[in-house]
């Protein structure tokens, strides 16, 4: 039998991929989860750094830990938003309760995840964040 690793690793070669937290145990984890299936996994560990990136990169999905300290995922998300071709943003936090979920896609973030992470929900919204960053981003 396959591992999951094996049966749902396959993201396309433009599904680069953004984790922007201070904590280096959480782009540990993602490059363990998401493995090198994608165009890219970058890592940034502040607002700054993710901004930066996100300027020299076409970057797909951004999982973005919510407090960046100083700043939060906020004022990530602000800044993508405003950006042509927006990835798709997508918040962790060990706190992922009903009230961040519900702030976070009212401001516009496509996805909450807790943390610490699960392997399946990771690969999922990051799939689901790429195929509506593609679907945005294909011509008409």
């Amino acid at each position: 039998m396959r591992k999951l690793s094996e049966i749902e690793r396959t993201f396309p070669e433009s599904a680069t991929v953004l984790s922007v937290s201070p904590l280096d145990e959480d782009h540990s984890s993602l490059r363990d989860i998401i493995g090198d299936g994608t165009g890219g996994l970058l890592k940034a560990r502040d607002l700054v750094g993710a901004l930066a990136l996100l300027q020299q990169n076409d970057i797909a999905v951004v999982l973005c830990e919510r407090e960046l300290l100083p700043g939060t995922y906020i004022d990530l998300l602000e800044h993508i938003i405003a950006k042509p071709n927006a990835p798709s943003l997508i918040v962790a936090s060990r706190l992922a309760d009903e009230s961040l979920w519900a702030e976070a896609l009212n401001l516009g973030a496509w996805d909450v995840l807790a943390k610490p992470f699960d392997p399946s929900e990771v690969l999922r919204s990051v799939k689901s964040g790429w195929q509506h960053w593609y679907d945005r981003a294909k011509p008409s």
